[in-house]
């Protein structure tokens, strides 16, 4: 993946470079990730839209973008630690984790919220009806064990239903697998997997299937809608490039407004930017679900943050939901 990043990377600068006056400066690269799933429909937008290069053109800033896919945040936090990545894309949990490793020195921190939306464990097995009915016999595919958002609210459903202490019950049930692979393993009925802690479209996807039903949802564990994906940076890319910082999170607002207005045409597009099976009808079905908002504003950060830093998954524990963000969107309501 860091292999492909470099090539991506230096076959744009070189394109943009030998196209350009002579006297022109050679524009800055920008490297983006994001995953599988449309919680990642802003920045596609953002992507096929070309919003970035537009914004930080109107703020005197000539950009080139390369994009790649990451199948965890976990595996995008060590792109963006060994320099083969400027932002990064992801779950609340391995934003917090990366927070909490690198305040005082690389100094990583949220630049907006996604979206806040409902994740789904669902399950094949007819015997499990809660979390407690997983047995030995069963395995849980998630993005990354113990570090993904999905992971760590499984932790948090296991100390509700287990009590204090026990919020790691089920980690040995689970396995590290993307979206589509997790959901293709279940779904096969042949696989050790019976169950996946996925998002959206695969959540709904899977509940097309009659064999399949819900164990979970987030939303019933964090007590109301939460943060699903944010987008992330190091200190010394923000301080370094503040008109690219502000570009981004400008883009990021006209992507958000661009789902609110053309939600249909949006559809579309991340059909086509994805290569996704999913029905334009049932893509707009998602973008519209009353359950799901398309905002740049974090939620319950702090909630995740309480549970990862008195479980131990994290040593730092923020005092405000400010503190993992930038200081750029400081001013939005979040929690």
């Amino acid at each position: 993946m860091r292999r492909r990043t470099l090539i991506v990377g230096l076959g744009g600068a070189a394109a943009a470079g030998f196209a350009a006056p002579a006297l022109r400066a050679q524009p800055r690269e920008v490297r983006l990730a994001e995953q599988f799933g449309i919680g990642y429909l802003p920045l596609s937008i953002m992507k096929v839209r070309k919003l970035l290069e537009a914004e930080a053109r109107a703020r005197g800033v000539e950009v080139t973008t390369a994009w790649v896919r990451f199948a965890s945040g976990t595996a995008m936090n060590e792109a963006l630690i060994s320099d083969n990545l400027d932002f990064a894309s992801g779950g609340v949990g391995p934003l917090l984790t990366i927070w909490a490793r690198t305040r005082g020195n690389l100094d990583v921190k949220g630049v907006a919220a996604l979206n806040s939306m409902p994740l789904y464990l669902n399950t094949i097995n007819p015997n499990v009806k809660t979390i407690a009915d997983f047995t030995e016999k069963d395995r849980i595919a998630l993005p990354a064990v113990k570090v993904s958002i999905q992971a760590v609210i499984l932790q948090m459903a296991a100390e509700k239903a287990f009590g204090p202490g026990n919020h790691t019950r089920l980690d040995h049930l689970t396995v590290s697998m993307s979206h589509p692979d997790g959901m293709a393993a279940m779904l096969s009925g042949r696989s050790e997997i019976t169950a996946h802690f996925s998002s959206a479209p695969f959540q709904y996807q899977q509940l097309a299937d009659p064999r399949v039903r819900r164990v979970l949802n987030s939303y019933d564990v964090l007590g109301g809608p939460h943060t699903f994906n944010s987008v992330w940076a190091m200190g010394r890319y923000r301080s370094g490039n503040p008109e690219i910082m502000a570009a981004f999170i400008a883009a990021l607002d006209r992507a958000m407004g661009m789902i609110k207005d053309d939600p249909e045409g949006m559809a579309e597009l991340w059909i086509a930017d994805q290569g996704s099976r999913l029905s334009k009808d049932d893509a707009v079905k998602i973008i519209r679900d009353p359950e799901i908002a398309w905002t740049t504003t974090p939620q319950k950060i702090m909630a995740f943050a309480a549970f990862m830093h008195r479980n131990g998954s994290i040593r730092a524990r923020p005092e405000r939901w400010q503190d993992v963000y930038v200081e750029d969107i400081a001013h939005l309501l979040g929690s």
